[in-house]
């Protein structure tokens, strides 16, 4: 079988990384300078079982070129948003990012529900995401309520990414094109 391969997408601070460690045992901040400062700056890696593995990108602005490098070549988009902030300016910019990059298929998980204890709060956080996507290809995905101390909903989780897994197509056409840059050096006295 292909790897399937999942990413992550959402604002700084929305519990990604904390999301892929419930889902896998793996903390994919493994630099000193993120366990530190207390976020995603590099592509992080983990594997939901031996067929699909998770990218955790980085949530912050100043990160969006490692964000990019790390969805592009994904077939799963796990955008994340949390309970407690709602929608937020990168989860906006992401979900373009996943709609130029042809996504379409993805789970949408709001995460830190233990931290809010309106039920009607969550409601309208679902509402605002249904209108944000609205439209988009990820229009009809599955949207489930998590957290990850106490854990709840991480099974339920689970068990939509395997559905979604289920379904990938793999194809060498995703119907644009694209070509990957590795680097880019600055030289000087040529180009402006």
């Amino acid at each position: 079988m292909n790897q399937i391969v999942i990413g992550t997408a959402g604002h700084i601070d929305h519990g990604k990384t904390a999301l892929v460690k419930a889902l896998t045992g793996v903390d994919t901040d493994r630099l000193q300078e993120e366990k530190s400062r207390g976020m995603t700056i590099d592509l992080g890696f983990a594997f939901l079982n031996k067929d699909i593995t998770i990218i955790d990108v980085p949530g912050h602005e100043k990160f969006i070129r490692n964000m990019v490098s790390g969805v592009s070549t994904i077939h799963i988009a796990l955008v994340v948003v949390a309970a407690d902030d709602g929608v937020m300016p990168q989860t906006r910019e992401h979900l373009q990012i996943l709609s130029l990059l042809c996504i379409s298929q993805g789970v949408i998980v709001l995460t830190k529900t233990d931290m809010v204890s309106d039920p009607d709060w969550l409601d309208l956080v679902e509402m605002e995401i249904h209108e944000i996507v609205a439209g988009t290809s990820l229009e009809s995905a599955p949207i489930i309520r998590t957290s990850v101390n106490p854990e709840s909903g991480i099974s339920e989780l689970r068990q939509a990414l395997l559905h979604e897994a289920g379904k990938v197509r793999f194809t060498l056409d995703r119907g644009f094109f694209r070509l990957p840059i590795d680097r880019v050096f600055l030289k000087t006295g040529f180009g402006i």
